[in-house]
């Protein structure tokens, strides 16, 4: 499955790592020295407010959309994953 970022951007929901308010970034000196040491793994998805960091296995993702629901989405896919396998998979 696949999460939509916003944009018009989406990532395989099994590469994400984690979502991030994205005021964390201005609030956490970890958050911030994270990002610091990633500034080249980074892409904008917004010119205006990021209200979310999306963590996968290979960018981070800055987005327009709000971390509660892009967290909604992630567990809509894990959960649709989690079915099918134990539909299709273990019949």
């Amino acid at each position: 499955m696949y999460i939509h970022l916003g944009d018009n951007f989406v990532v395989p929901s099994k590469e994400v790592v984690m979502i991030l308010d994205g005021q964390s970034s201005e609030e956490s000196v970890i958050v911030s020295e994270f990002l610091d040491m990633q500034k080249k793994a980074i892409v904008q998805l917004t010119t205006g407010v990021v209200k979310s960091i999306v963590v996968t296995t290979e960018k981070i993702y800055f987005s327009p959309l709000a971390s509660n629901t892009l967290k909604k989405r992630a567990k809509l896919a894990f959960d649709i994953d989690t079915q099918f396998n134990r539909i299709f998979k273990n019949s």
